[in-house]
Parts: C-alpha cells; sequence; structure tokens
C-alpha cells in the first residue's frame, strides 16, 4: 500500500502542473494581446503578475516542483519521468473542454501515441 500513495506525488506533480498551465492561459486570454511599446509591455506583465489567479498559476508550479522534489526521493527518474507525459493528454483535453481550443485528428493520433509511450516506458 506504500508503494500506491508514492504515486501520488506523482500525481501532485501532475494535477498542479496541468491547473497551472490552463489558469495561465485562461487568465491571460483575458488581459488581451501584449501591447508593442516597451513600457506597455512592462505594465502588462506586471498586471499579470498581480491577478490573484495567475499569481495561483505560478504557486500551483511551486507546489508542484516541491511534489516533483518528494517523488524523486521515492522513485528513480527513469521511472517516474514518463508519467509527466501525461500532462500533454489532460492538458489537452482540458484546453479543448475549458478553453474550447479546437481539436483535431492529429492531436489525437499524436496524443494516443504519447499515451503508448508513456506505458510502455513506465513497464520498461
Amino acid at each position: 500500500m506504500t508503494r500506491a500513495l508514492d504515486y501520488l506525488y506523482i500525481l501532485a506533480t501532475i494535477l498542479l502542473t496541468t491547473y497551472g498551465q490552463l489558469i495561465l492561459k485562461w487568465r491571460i486570454g483575458k488581459f488581451g494581446a501584449m501591447p508593442q511599446a516597451p513600457l506597455e509591455k512592462l505594465r502588462f506583465l506586471v498586471l499579470l503578475l498581480l491577478d490573484p489567479l495567475i499569481f495561483s498559476g505560478f504557486f500551483a508550479a511551486f507546489l508542484a516542483s516541491l511534489a516533483w522534489m518528494a517523488a524523486m526521493t521515492k522513485f528513480d527518474l527513469s521511472q517516474a519521468y514518463p508519467f509527466m507525459s501525461l500532462n500533454f493528454a489532460i492538458v489537452l483535453c482540458l484546453s479543448i473542454w475549458f478553453l474550447g481550443e479546437p481539436f483535431s485528428g492529429p492531436k489525437l493520433a499524436g496524443v494516443a501515441l504519447i499515451m503508448l509511450g508513456t506505458v510502455v516506458a513506465a513497464r520498461g
């Protein structure tokens, strides 16, 4: 049972990373395009950093890093790292559902290959 609990560190890393990516894209999209003028770019980036939800995305990335460090105490890197590719599949699915991004056959094929590779690498 303890080994199964060790996988929670990897799961936390995946979920926190996914949250961070989705929340950043969603909130940044609400701010519009980055201005061209250098000072306006700086102002725009500062406003992004001050947004509480964007900050939560950065905080999620920090927590994901802590969870990953904990996972590294339990697994070989070559065993744990293939699971990180699940981020691609999860982010793709949720970006289609949550952000309304387009879906295509090539994206489905790519994610299927990633998932197959993850299974093969994790068992190897």
